[in-house]
C-alpha cells in the first residue's frame, strides 16, 4: 500500500488550503477507515479526521466547522478541505489508512497501518 500526500503549503491565516491523498495497492471493496492525521513539532501525532467506506466521519474538536474530509473512491483520492486556518494547524499533515480487519473507526494513529510521508502545512499570522 502506497499514499501519497499532496497539497500542503504556506498560507496566511484565515486562508484555506486542500490536501490529497492518493493510495495504491489499497483494497476499497470492503469495510475500511481512511483519513488525516497531524504531527507538530513536539508533540504526539493526533487525528484530525477521518473517514469510513460507508461515510462516516469523524473529526478532532479542533477542526470541526473548518475541515471537511472527502472521498473519491473511483480515483482513489481522499481530502481534507482547510478553511479559516489558524497558525496553530501548522504541522505535518499525513493521510493514513487503517488494514481493513479491525472494524474499528477510531480518530487515533494506533488504528491506522498504512502511511504516507506527509505534507507539510504552515500557517502565519
Amino acid at each position: 500500500v502506497q499514499l501519497v500526500e499532496s497539497g500542503g503549503g504556506s498560507v496566511q491565516a484565515g486562508g484555506s488550503l486542500r490536501l490529497s491523498c492518493t493510495a495504491s495497492g489499497y483494497t476499497y471493496d470492503r469495510r475500511y477507515a481512511i483519513g488525516w492525521f497531524l504531527h507538530a513539532p513536539g508533540q504526539c501525532r493526533e487525528g484530525v479526521a477521518i473517514i469510513s467506506s460507508d461515510g462516516r466521519t469523524s473529526y478532532a474538536a479542533s477542526v470541526m466547522g473548518r475541515f471537511t474530509i472527502s472521498q473519491d473512491n473511483d480515483k482513489r483520492t481522499l481530502y481534507l478541505e482547510m478553511n479559516s486556518l489558524k497558525p496553530d494547524d501548522s504541522a505535518m499533515y499525513y493521510c493514513a489508512a487503517d488494514s481493513g480487519q479491525t472494524g474499528i473507526f477510531v480518530l487515533h494513529p494506533w488504528a491506522f497501518a498504512y502511511w504516507g510521508q506527509g505534507t507539510q502545512v504552515t500557517v502565519s499570522s
